[in-house]
């Protein structure tokens, strides 16, 4: 599936959770670069955004709010409080990416859905410092 097809595909299968939170999809940036073709697209509600990007799977996620930029993995280590989050998960099917990030959102999403951005900005603050040191080889302990 080609990155444009998968990413509105996507989207399609995220917004029965994200519509109702006042979140409103839009495709970005699309072409072919040094890894192929991609496409990036986001929901976006007022100030907050849900970044989506894909190639041949949905790849890079970044949240953004006021104040606030941080990626999946790293809120979902305050998020989660130790539980294993379901994205990006192993799978040969494209499509497993967003259905393993929209249960991400439904089971530890509540504040970037809802909070205030306060709560979200502490939230990604915690995530941050239980990531230091998580990089690299120190990523592997």
């Amino acid at each position: 599936m080609h990155p444009v097809e998968l990413l509105h595909t996507g989207a399609t299968l995220l917004a029965p959770l994200l519509e109702p939170a006042g979140f409103r999809f839009a495709a970005g940036d699309q072409g072919t670069g040094s890894g192929g073709p991609f496409a990036v697209g986001a929901f976006t509600n007022g100030a907050r955004e849900l970044e989506l990007h894909v190639r041949g799977c949905l790849g890079i996620v970044v949240y953004r709010a006021p104040n606030v930029v941080v990626a999946h993995e790293v809120l979902m280590r305050a998020a989660t409080d130790g539980a294993r989050p379901a994205y990006p998960g192993f799978s040969d099917d494209p499509l497993d990416g967003f259905r393993h990030l929209k249960q991400d959102l439904e089971n530890f999403g509540a504040v970037f859905l809802h909070g205030a951005d306060e709560a979200l900005a502490e939230q990604a603050a915690l995530g941050e410092a239980r990531s230091a040191g998580r990089r690299g080889f120190g990523a592997l302990s």
